[in-house]
């Protein structure tokens, strides 16, 4: 089944239950875990049900040595063109030429017209 057919209780159990076998293979008890990550071993029995908090959720994922794996779950997202153009402020498309005034010009200067 599709993760977008799911109910996100389900995402959330079939989470916890892929961090429980990472810990398993790891041969970590729920202590061990708890102890690195800063939380009770209640915490961690709770974000193995999928049912923790995100904060605790990471904080297991990095005593686990996965937190970098949430790249893959939600990668950082490209700018829209019109995020960029906004970004890149006005940009000058042609040069102005010089503008002389009736004071820049040279004094008895007589016209060939």
């Amino acid at each position: 089944m599709k993760p977008s057919e799911l109910s996100p209780a389900a995402l959330c159990a079939q989470l916890g239950e892929r961090i429980k076998r990472a810990r398993l293979n790891q041969n970590l008890a729920q202590k061990d875990i708890a102890e690195q990550a800063g939380l009770s071993v209640k915490a961690v029995q709770s974000v193995e049900s999928g049912t923790a908090t995100l904060l605790s959720t990471v904080a297991v994922l990095q005593a686990l040595d996965l937190a970098d794996h949430l790249q893959l779950l939600l990668p950082e997202p490209a700018l829209s063109p019109r995020q960029l153009v906004k970004l890149k402020g006005k940009e000058r498309r042609r040069a102005s030429g010089s503008r002389s005034t009736p004071e820049d010009a040279p004094a008895n200067t007589a016209s060939t017209w």
